[in-house]
């Protein structure tokens, strides 16, 4: 409840002032920025975005849900979809839980009802964006104290859940190790259908497949100091990997 209430409160925060700024700032050009379109990755069963932003009542209840704390509302600094849910892959990604929680919170419609299991979902896709950053390619031991990042963001919760503590266990046991986190942790239920480690000329890294929904998980866990592997937000491994679409 505590992170619920914070991103709250920056709502109220940051919409206020945005007001305030309109209210004494007329004949200012508003900043492109606020105008652009939203590319954030929104939570499973998102709608289009245009869809999503005229849907989404702002209540909060997919946060309430959520046994990760991976769902974030928006303020005014992020963009024009003030008080909306997305997730921030690098901070913590959706672990696809198989009741989707947060679609059967949602009231409004914004999260499609339609999707009844993880795999049902597409968020967007996973995409190897950095390969020189990448542990595995280099074939470089996963680093010690590589996840007190996850750690620290874990335990800033105030309710941390059983399922993020046995996260955190698991992803432990990697240290030292040759570098498969993207895979090993992916939460789709059939691994191999969305992400799995292949053989290259120094080591190994990762591919993409069609199960991929983009939950962002392997962009949270990625020990590299920047993420190596990035979810493109909205688009499908159709999208991405056949038609060239890249952004």
């Amino acid at each position: 409840m505590k992170n619920i209430e914070k991103d709250r409160r920056n709502f109220i925060k940051f919409s206020t002032l945005g007001i305030l700024g309109l209210t004494f700032g007329a004949g200012v050009v508003i900043s492109p920025h606020l105008l652009q379109a939203e590319m954030r990755l929104r939570p499973p069963g998102a709608v289009t975005e245009k869809e999503f932003l005229a849907l989404c009542i702002k209540c909060g209840q997919c946060l309430q849900v959520c046994p990760y704390h991976s769902i974030k509302l928006s303020d005014l600094i992020k963009g024009h979809g003030i008080g909306t849910p997305y997730i921030d892959p690098r901070e913590r990604g959706c672990y696809a839980c198989s009741a989707v929680p947060c679609v059967l919170a949602c009231p409004s419609g914004a999260l499609d009802h339609k999707v009844e299991k993880a795999e049902d979902a597409q968020m967007g896709i996973a995409v190897l964006e950095f390969p020189n950053k990448c542990l595995a390619l280099s074939n470089t031991p996963v680093p010690s104290g590589f996840s007190k990042r996850i750690h620290d963001f874990t335990n800033n919760q105030n309710n941390i859940t059983k399922l993020e503590k046995d996260m955190l266990i698991k992803l432990d046991k990697f240290e030292g190790k040759q570098c498969t986190i993207c895979a090993d942790m992916c939460p789709i239920s059939n691994p191999l259908g969305a992400i799995s480690m292949i053989n290259s000329d120094n080591g190994k890294k990762p591919e993409v497949y069609e199960g991929c929904i983009g939950c962002g998980v392997c962009e949270e866990l990625c020990p590299a100091n920047e993420p190596a592997i990035v979810v493109k937000p909205r688009l499908s491994y159709e999208d991405y990997y056949i038609k060239g679409i890249k952004s």
